[in-house]
């Protein structure tokens, strides 16, 4: 435990450290985000700092290594992949700010860069022997075999994608993945103590847990800068990025059934733009007045802070739906 306040602590004060150095940086550099032209709400945000997730992301990177972090091999995995994300998001966010068009790397490249690290996840799960799923509100399991690679490549693509569409409004990419990754937390916490056998020794979901919390930490961090009137935005850098860590954190624990239940409201950004795509091509016609949901809610007169209040609210009221089960 006491590893683990030391954790979220030293990552919170090293992202609040980091930001007060990099964003005065990012300024200079003129890495401002382009906002697109048909949000008018947005406009007074054109040129915002964006590329956050750079210093939040490696800072919690940095102390999860210093802690010992790097001696979990699955956890390891998981950092390798968050990292990996950040990568593709860090290169879509740079043609942007390049270009100063919000049109970074193609479509067809980030889906491309996206499988590839998805299948290499389901593929490492795989031949790990991580094949077993925890069905929700039961203490039961599922193995799944050979599935298992198209299932995991499926949920990385899906809660990425997703977190990055929630990115939307300032501070809400970052509560709800704060509030999604507590409750993951405490679930894994849960089933290594309750449940008779688990997958990997005790030590790898410790690590995991570990890997969350330095996440959490990050993003606390991070929120005191992106909090609305934002400073900074965590751009495709820190969305895709946390996208990867919460479907590696979920996924190697043998979660991935819970991703849709307390990410449910990041399921809620991609359904609401599937629906409202589909509407339109078919129709003409529109589901919202603007997609994903967060803006069609904004275009109600809601305000940011409290949608991002009710997002994450909801995400704790599944999160904690989750962990009954386990009581």
């Amino acid at each position: 435990m006491k590893s683990l306040v030391l954790a979220g602590v030293s990552s919170c004060l090293f992202t609040i450290l980091a930001g007060k150095l990099v964003i005065p940086i990012l300024k200079r550099a003129k890495a401002g985000q382009p906002v697109y032209e048909y949000v008018k709400e947005h406009q007074e945000k054109n040129g915002t700092p964006t590329m956050g997730g750079l210093f939040f992301i490696i800072p919690t990177a940095l102390v999860f290594l210093i802690l010992g972090g790097i001696k979990g091999r699955i956890a390891t995995v998981g950092l390798t992949i968050g990292l990996s994300y950040m990568t593709v998001g860090f290169l879509d966010d740079f043609i942007k700010i390049k270009t100063r068009k919000n049109q970074g790397l193609k479509a067809y490249q980030k889906i491309i860069f996206q499988t590839a690290i998805a299948l290499f996840a389901g593929v490492f799960a795989y031949t790990s022997g991580l094949t077993v799923f925890y069905l929700p509100f039961t203490q039961k399991n599922l193995d799944l075999g050979y599935f298992t690679i198209p299932i995991i490549a499926f949920v990385f693509i899906a809660i990425t994608n997703s977190v990055n569409l929630t990115d939307g409004l300032d501070g809400l990419a970052g509560n709800v993945s704060l509030v999604y990754l507590v409750f993951m937390t405490l679930l894994i916490g849960l089933q290594t103590s309750v449940l008779s056998s688990v997958y990997f020794v005790v030590y790898e979901y410790e690590q995991l847990e570990l890997l969350a919390v330095c996440l959490i930490g990050g993003l606390a961090g991070f929120l005191v800068y992106n909090t609305n009137k934002a400073k900074v935005f965590m751009g495709d850098t820190g969305s895709l990025s946390l996208g990867g860590f919460i479907g590696a954190i979920s996924i190697f624990s043998s979660n991935s059934f819970f991703v849709p239940l307390i990410g449910i409201m990041f399921v809620a950004s991609s359904i609401s733009v599937i629906m409202q795509v589909a509407r339109f091509k078919h129709s003409g016609k529109r589901f919202f007045i603007k997609a994903p949901l967060h803006h069609h809610f904004q275009l109600k007169g809601v305000s940011e802070s409290k949608i991002s209040y009710v997002y994450s609210l909801i995400t704790a009221l599944l999160g904690s739906a989750c962990l009954v089960a386990y009581l």
